[in-house]
This record gives structure tokens, sequence and C-alpha cells, in this order.
């Protein structure tokens, strides 16, 4: 069953001027961007330069140490942290796992989930529905970060961040949540996805933001990032040699 997002007002962050991480030495330095969230927005950059810290901010994870960010024109410390965390929902690189079988862990999400809605649930994802009464910890890796996207799902959320959700995994298994992220953003559920790993970015980003020490050192859709002057940036965005040497 193709997934269709229920709420379809497209979700915008605004940041200006953040700084967040430690007081005596920030991971993020003044960052001010516009994340506008239509399909997959990848956001690429060493090890160290702030990606993870920045996806915290969106929902209230973390907080900044000074500068301002808001979903839809509405600073993010306005919204109660529960109502925002399920209007933009968040998934790991460790699938959590609560006690109890995979519907008492979909049931964290909605505790008035009913059998039919964790059957529907469960199948947008990919998975068969008599998991849903097998212990959650008996899961594979690549179930558990399905169980994880569906639990995310139940929420409803404008948006979903993934902070590299197949680092993980298997091939099959993240070739599997590659395509459930593909149909997630084509139905509707847009997402902002970290990565180290260029192949990854290729397949299936539409949009790209580049961090650099801390700092966004470019953003656009691939084929802008491509011709980018900064050799830096078109290495992290897996720039094929062809467009290189055409640059």
């Amino acid at each position: 069953m193709r997934y269709v997002a229920l709420v379809t007002a497209p979700a915008t962050f605004e940041l200006t001027d953040v700084v967040a991480g430690p007081e005596d030495d920030p991971i993020l330095k003044g960052i001010s961007l516009s994340v506008p969230c239509e399909g997959i927005l990848a956001i690429a950059g060493p090890s160290g330069a702030g990606k993870s810290t920045l996806l915290r901010l969106l929902n209230r994870l973390d907080d900044p140490l000074s500068g301002t960010i808001t979903l839809d024109g509405r600073s993010v410390t306005e919204w109660e942290p529960g109502d925002l965390r399920r209007r933009v929902a968040m998934i790991f690189q460790t699938a959590p796992i609560f006690p109890g079988t995979v519907f008492d862990n979909l049931c964290v999400a909605r505790p008035d989930l009913t059998r039919d809605r964790a059957e529907q649930a469960v199948d947008h994802v990919g998975m068969p529905g008599e998991l849903l009464d097998r212990s959650a910890d008996k899961l594979s890796g690549g179930e558990a970060q399905r169980m994880t996207i569906a639990r995310a799902l139940l929420t409803e959320p404008a948006v979903l961040l993934a902070d590299e959700p197949t680092a993980s995994l298997d091939t099959a298994s993240r070739q599997t949540i590659e395509d459930l992220a593909r149909e997630l953003a084509d139905g509707g559920v847009p997402l902002v996805w970290i990565t180290h790993d260029t192949a990854q970015l290729r397949r299936i980003a539409d949009q790209a933001v580049v961090l650099v020490d801390g700092t966004v050192v470019a953003s656009g859709d691939l084929r802008e990032l491509d011709r980018h002057d900064d050799s830096r940036v078109r290495e992290l965005v897996g720039t094929p040699a062809s467009d290189e040497n055409a640059s």
C-alpha cells in the first residue's frame, strides 16, 4: 500500500545566526539557512561538521546557544516539545526499541492504536502484519528500522528527520529503506537525511546542504552543486568524474 501523507501543509525551517554545541567550543557557528522540506534533502559534510547537531535542533532534542529557529514562521521554542516532535519526527542510526511486541512499540507513538491501524502502519513500510506479535527485540536490523519508521509515521509528521538511518544495515536492508524513503517523499512526507555515503546521496537526494567546520558552504539541488566552484563541495556530494572535468 502506497503511503500518502495526511499532513499536507509543507514544513519550512528558517535558521538565523544559529550557534550550537558546547559554549567553549561551538559546533555550529552562526548558521543562517532556509530548509524547505520537499522531497529528500541530504545534509552532507565531513565528520564533526555539525550535521547531527543541526538535525537535533530541528525538533528540539537540543537547543542553540544563540540565534533563532522557526518552523512555518513560528519559533520552535513556542511549540510544546511533544507536539513539535510529532510534527517533526526523527529516526536514528540505531533503531530505539522498547520492551514488548512490535504492536507495543507502535503504541508508544499512538496509545489508542487499533489493530487495524497498526496493520496498515506496518504494511506501509513493507512489513507483514503477523510481525505485530513478534517481540521487538527479535527483529532484524532492517525490520527494526522499518518498525521505527512506521512508529514515526503514526504521528502523521510534516517532515521526517533521518540521522544516517541505514549506516548499520546490510546492502539489502539499506536498499529497502532507501526505496521506502523515496516512496514517502513522493507521497508527501519530505525527509531531511544525513549521510556520509556519497553513493547513497546520489541515489536519493533531491537537494543537499553541505556543512564544513560548522558552517554552510553550499546548498541547492545536485545539478547546481555539481558545478560549484569549491572542490570540497563537489567531493562531498559525490560529483561524478565527468562533471568534475567539465567544471
